[in-house]
């Protein structure tokens, strides 16, 4: 172990753990955040401040649960009534710290226990209205105790009140030694020996105290706790009796706490055992953070895969979107309605199809003397179609919204999000707007290509004389009959309709042409529905974008292995 390098590397965690977040609501997430917020509270409470000072006093924590005497013990030790709510204030909640004066400087600052606030004597706590969080340590200092070790008295391990149970294992985890406080009465209850098999898996020093033990049950008892500490791994654990017995002023007597005084003065004067208490526990702190940080990396993972599958169903609804666009754009079914009426109006039907092999330009002659006199039917065309594949946008893009909203409501992780952000299971307002703007430059577009393509073949384009708007409409109805998908009489008068648009295209431009300029103008539609759909879809990043990016499950197992490499 290089103290350098392992504070190097333990500060570079602490700092990767800031930015550690767990923002989707899969099944890991509770207990990972819970856990990250316990490792932060220890790294900065206990293991940063100890590697950066290791002679710093000792600081034992007692603890235990409710009404087994903790604050009495403390008091007993020290001989005055230190920690008693009454004499600092009747309202305290605050965990007591009590050191010797020389050592005040260890702890009035924030080398330990920084998130609380210091607070001495009668000094009124943090006033927080309703918020029952406990964030101040109450300072005291005692010649009664012996420079190099402080006490500090916490909550009760098992409060009801949720704030003093986590402010408890959050003092706990700070602590170099544990002086675990129980009684004959509960010894053997699971809220204290889930925490003493945490403290025994960390490698944490603990010492036991079993207090209010009958004397005719002393035997009995002593005899049994120390079997069930065999048995969970805690042999070495220094296990202390007191006796159910009175008080004097609220203190035991003297000798009753002797041995626990004498083994806490000794270890105090001792610089050498404090020495091999301080860093058997920092050495099982450390040890601790390599599974620690396991449970992270595969709860930061599971974020991750979480997150790639949400984005995933995204795609994928809106890819499947794009899909049925590019189907209804060329299978013919927009040839049919209103389109059909106006191209039917536009060049007739019966003999215009049946003479269509025998006389391309007798049709074209019937094209233009059907133009003229009329007010641009071929503007009446483009609306039908305009509006047409602007309903085709508009049903998919909703589609896609509501399909992709309902998927993220069904995967781990995704209905709080999906409830969060019910707008997304509707496109963005003005989707009707920016459908139709996209087939008007579409169309554009679609005018713009046959005015180049036809600027070298004036005489051709002379010769049908009916305008760059009749030509662009017939190429749009080639682009929308590219494999049809039509059935019944449909098939017929929707064909029929594509095959007279297409021939009249080549007596212009020629077939090969034709296949070109049909096939710029669907990809360029294509093209515009995409990004009419990347737009919408767009929402959904958003809403994944603005959980908190937090650490990446790289970066934080670079961290795991920089620590590892430390040790």
């Amino acid at each position: 172990m290089q103290p350098d390098a392992l504070l190097s590397a333990v500060e570079g965690l602490r700092a990767g753990l800031r930015d550690l977040t767990f923002p989707l609501d899969v099944e890991t997430a509770d207990r990972a955040r819970a856990e990250r917020r316990a490792l932060v509270d220890q790294l900065d409470d206990y293991v940063l401040p100890r590697l950066r000072s290791l002679d710093a006093p000792l600081l034992a924590v007692v603890g235990g649960s409710t009404g087994a005497g903790k604050s009495t013990l403390v008091n007993s030790v020290l001989g005055a009534h230190v920690t008693r709510s009454g004499v600092l204030r009747p309202t305290t909640r605050s965990p007591v710290l009590v050191h010797h004066p020389d050592d005040a400087a260890a702890f009035e600052g924030d080398r330990v226990l920084a998130s609380l606030v210091r607070v001495t004597g009668d000094e009124p706590e943090p006033d927080r209205g309703d918020d029952r969080r406990i964030t101040a340590v109450r300072l005291a200092a005692s010649d009664a105790l012996p420079a190099g070790l402080a006490l500090l008295d916490a909550p009760d391990i098992d409060s009801v009140v949720t704030a003093n149970r986590e402010l408890a294992a959050q003092l706990l985890a700070a602590a170099d030694l544990w002086l675990f406080v129980t009684t004959a009465a509960r010894y053997a209850d699971a809220v204290p020996w889930d925490l003493l098999l945490g403290a025994s898996e960390r490698g944490a020093s603990v010492a036991v105290v079993l207090d209010r033990v009958p004397p005719e049950a002393m035997q009995e008892v002593r005899t049994h706790l120390a079997q069930m500490l065999r048995e969970r791994g805690l042999t070495t654990t220094p296990l202390f009796t007191i006796p159910e017995t009175t008080t004097d002023d609220g203190l035991l007597a003297p000798e009753v706490v002797r041995p626990v005084r004498s083994w806490l003065v000794a270890l105090a004067r001792d610089s050498q055992a404090r020495q091999v208490v301080v860093r058997r526990t920092l050495t099982g702190a450390l040890g601790a953070l390599d599974a620690r940080l396991a449970t992270l990396v595969e709860a930061a993972q599971s974020q991750d895969d979480a997150r790639a599958a949400l984005e995933r169903e995204v795609e994928e609804t809106y890819a499947h979107a794009y899909r049925k666009i590019e189907q209804g754009l060329s299978d013919g079914s927009l040839l049919r309605g209103e389109v059909l009426a106006r191209w039917q109006e536009f060049v007739g039907t019966g003999e215009l199809f049946r003479t269509l092999e025998a006389a391309v330009g007798r049709l074209r002659d019937r094209v233009v003397s059907a133009l003229r006199g009329r007010p641009a039917p071929a503007d009446e065309i483009g609306e039908a179609l305009q509006t047409g594949v602007q309903s085709l946008l508009v049903a998919q893009a909703q589609l896609a919204a509501r399909d992709a909203w309902q998927r993220w409501r069904s995967l781990d992780g995704g209905r709080p999000l999906a409830e969060e952000h019910r707008d997304l299971a509707e496109p963005a307002p003005g989707l009707d707007e920016r459908a139709a703007r996209t087939v008007r430059d579409w169309q554009r577009y679609v005018l713009e290509l046959v005015t180049h393509e036809g600027a070298d073949r004036r005489t051709t384009a002379r010769s049908l004389s009916f305008g760059v708007n009749s030509v662009g409409v017939l190429l749009m109805l080639v682009v929308f009959s590219q494999s049809l998908g039509l059935s019944g009489a449909e098939v017929g008068i929707a064909g029929g309709t594509a095959v007279v648009a297409q021939r009249l295209l080549e007596a212009v431009f020629g077939d090969q042409a034709v296949r070109s300029l049909a096939a710029k103008a669907e990809a360029e539609l294509l093209q515009r529905a995409r990004a009419l759909l990347d737009t919408d879809r767009q929402r959904f990043t958003e809403a994944l974008d603005a959980l908190e990016p937090g650490l990446d499950v790289a970066r934080l197992r670079e961290l795991q292995h920089d620590l590892e490499a430390a040790q």
